[in-house]
């Protein structure tokens, strides 16, 4: 039995980010992590030319800013190694291959009891257990890959990944692909794919707001002096100026504005870094939902139909904390995402903590960390 003061599950950013906060208040704790590796989504599920979608501010974590010389956006080989500085300035040494499977909070001994497989060892079967006194969920919001039902995707005979697979638009050059998934990813790795001379095609299911890097910049400035109500206003007013033809490409915008659904459904604006002049060129043609397939022809809910060499899916990621964390029905939903509402969404009940789990990005994520370990501090003092 392992018995510490806090366990941490996950070493993505969140989880790099708590343990940080704890060791500036020296409070002794281990981190888990099922991979072998820290940020591994960063490390090794993602594509070549991901930046940070704003800018280096709201995106650094506690206690260390990124060094002056970085660019305002932050490209994927820079943040990885920022995070490498991270880990080394606050000597962060995660147990790695340690996947969670269960976590009961035990209330005459006040604590929780942690049960973890070791995938390292012969045949990953062997158990370890944990103890704390405070457990700390820190495993993300991009979890595990989903690739929806789709009828007669097995029949297809060409390439099929998820964008966790997808690194660079190279290998697909003078071929035939199709993105689904129309959120920051997918219209990003579509882009891609038609600078590297793919045939490009993106399935645009649902409305979705458009705006450009200034634009979210404006908006997080003006979000200090403007409520949020007058921000989202002037945002699709602005957007409407720029991206006013984009219905006639087949991306309509929605009736609530860009902010409140991503606090309402986690739904992100797309942060249009070329995407749409290819749009417009017709370089990335806009398909509507897929109805099915027939070996390499999709067929579309419009009925038109199109053959495909690679079907790239951009959708998105499920939770697995449902699966493992036991008697918490008060600060996570089914869906693993917080259940409270800001500002107080990142604790719960029994010295459960929950860490960049808000929808609000990196920027949710360094303050959940401060806010948790001053509690923690608070509580042991």
């Amino acid at each position: 039995m392992h018995d510490q003061a806090v366990v941490i599950v996950g070493a993505g950013p969140s989880g790099l980010a708590a343990a940080a906060s704890l060791s500036h208040h020296s409070i002794p704790y281990t981190i888990l992590e099922r991979e072998d590796c820290f940020a591994s989504l960063w490390r090794k599920y993602a594509y070549d030319r991901l930046h940070l979608h704003l800018k280096k501010p709201y995106c650094q974590l506690p206690h260390m800013p990124f060094p002056p010389d970085y660019p305002d956006y932050v490209p994927k080989d820079l943040f990885i190694r920022y995070l490498e500085e991270y880990v080394n300035r606050f000597m962060i040494r995660p147990v790695y291959k340690r996947c969670v499977e269960s976590a009961v909070y035990d209330e005459s001994a006040g604590k929780w009891w942690i049960t973890a497989r070791d995938l390292s060892s012969v045949g990953g079967g062997d158990e370890e257990k944990y103890s704390c006194r405070f457990l700390v969920v820190a495993s993300g919001e991009t979890a595990d890959p989903f690739v929806p039902e789709v009828e007669g995707l097995g029949t297809f005979p060409g390439k099929v990944i998820h964008s966790t697979r997808y690194t660079s638009g190279e290998e697909f050059k003078g071929s035939s692909v199709l993105v689904v998934g129309s959120g920051n990813s997918g219209m990003e790795i579509a882009l891609d794919l038609a600078n590297h001379g793919a045939r490009t095609a993106i399935v645009v299911r649902s409305p979705v707001h458009v705006l450009s890097r200034w634009m979210v910049a404006a908006a997080f400035d003006l979000f200090k002096y403007l409520p949020a109500g007058l921000v989202d206003f002037i945002m699709v007013l602005l957007s409407k100026l720029v991206y006013m033809d984009m219905p006639k490409y087949g991306i309509e915008r929605p009736t609530e504005g860009p902010f409140l659904m991503k606090l309402k459904y986690g739904k992100y604006p797309i942060i249009d870094v070329g995407t749409c002049d290819k749009i417009r060129s017709g370089e990335i043609q806009v398909l509507p939902a897929i109805e099915r397939m027939e070996g390499n022809v999709v067929v579309f809910k419009d009925g038109r139909s199109h053959p495909f060499h690679s079907i790239v899916f951009c959708t998105g990621f499920h939770r697995s904390t449902n699966k493992w964390l036991q008697g918490d029905d008060f600060l996570l939903g089914e869906d693993g995402i917080c259940k409270q509402s800001f500002p107080n969404h990142w604790k719960g009940k029994n010295g459960l903590y929950c860490i960049g789990l808000s929808r609000r990005g990196l920027y949710g994520t360094a303050a959940d960390a401060l806010n948790m370990a001053d509690d923690i501090k608070q509580l042991l003092d």
